[in-house]
C-alpha cells in the first residue's frame, strides 16, 4: 500500500473532496484524522472508511481558529507519534457571475483572507511537527489558470494565486527539512457540484468540453492522485503542480 504506517489529517474531509481523498488515503494504508465543523459529515466518512478495515479518527474543529488547528495537530501527533500528511480542503464560499465592476468589497476580499488564512494556520501547524521529525507532505487543492473571457470568475483565481505564491515559498523554506509541499489542479470536478445546484449540468458539462479528454477529473481520481503524490513513490516531487484536469489546464 502506498501509505502504510503513515498519519494524515485532512481538514474538510466531509465535503465531497475531502472524503474522498480521506478514503484514497485510508484505502492505501494511511491512518486518517478527519477534521471539520460538521461532526455528522466527518462521521459518516469515518464510518466509510471503518467499514472496510480502515483506521479513522473525526475532530470537530473550525480550521480558522488558530487554536484549536495547533491543538489538533499537536493532539495528533502526541498520539500517532508523528504528522506525515496534512491536505486543507475546507471549502470557500466565492461570488461568481458577477463582474467586478458591480461586486462589493466585502464579496471579493472574504474568500481571499479565509483561504489564505485558513491555509497558513494548517500549514504552520504541520510544518514544525514535520521539521522536527524530518520528513512530511503538505499538499494543497487548486492551482490557478487563465481567466477565461465571459466568465465571472469574481476572487476565485486571486485565491488560487494566492496558495500557490503561499506553496513556493513553503517549499523553499521546508526542503532543507525533507518536507515537500505540492498542490493538485484541477479544471473542476463536476461530482463535486451539489445537486441541485443553480446551472449544475450547465457548469458540469462546460468542464467536461474545456478538458482535452473530453472527461474531467472524477472525486476518485483526485484522491488516487493525492494518494500517489503523498506517498514515497512521489519523494522528489516538490515546489511543483501535479495536473489532474484532463487538460483543460496546459502546463
Amino acid at each position: 500500500m502506498l501509505l502504510e504506517g503513515k498519519r494524515a489529517v485532512i481538514y474538510g474531509a466531509g465535503g465531497s473532496i475531502g472524503g474522498a481523498v480521506a478514503r484514497a488515503f485510508a484505502r492505501e494504508g494511511a491512518r486518517v484524522f478527519l477534521a471539520g465543523r460538521t461532526l455528522a459529515k466527518l462521521d459518516a466518512v469515518a464510518e466509510q472508511i471503518r467499514s472496510t478495515g480502515g483506521v479513522a479518527h473525526t475532530a470537530q474543529l473550525d480550521a480558522l481558529d488558530q487554536k484549536a488547528v495547533e491543538e489538533h495537530a499537536d493532539a495528533v501527533a502526541a498520539e500517532a507519534g508523528r504528522l506525515d500528511i496534512s491536505f486543507n480542503l475546507i471549502s470557500h464560499d466565492y461570488v461568481q457571475g458577477t463582474p467586478m465592476a458591480e461586486m462589493q468589497l466585502d464579496d471579493y476580499l472574504s474568500p481571499v483572507i479565509t483561504a489564505v488564512r485558513t491555509t497558513f494556520l494548517a500549514w504552520r501547524a504541520a510544518s514544525r511537527h514535520m521539521v522536527r521529525q524530518g520528513s512530511g507532505v503538505i499538499l494543497a487543492f487548486g492551482g490557478e489558470g487563465h481567466p477565461v473571457r465571459g466568465y465571472y470568475l469574481g476572487p476565485l483565481q486571486v485565491t488560487f494565486h494566492a496558495i500557490e505564491s503561499m506553496r513556493r515559498q513553503l517549499a523553499s523554506e521546508l526542503g532543507a527539512h525533507g518536507v515537500r509541499v505540492v498542490t493538485l489542479r484541477t479544471g473542476g470536478v463536476p461530482e463535486s457540484i451539489p445537486e441541485g445546484a443553480p446551472g449544475r449540468d450547465v457548469i458540469a458539462a462546460g468542464i467536461e468540453e474545456a478538458t482535452m479528454l473530453g472527461r474531467a477529473a472524477t472525486l476518485e481520481d483526485v484522491g488516487n492522485v493525492a494518494a500517489f503524490v503523498a506517498s514515497d513513490r512521489a519523494r522528489t516531487m516538490t515546489a511543483a503542480t501535479v495536473n489532474v484536469s484532463g487538460g483543460a489546464l496546459v502546463d
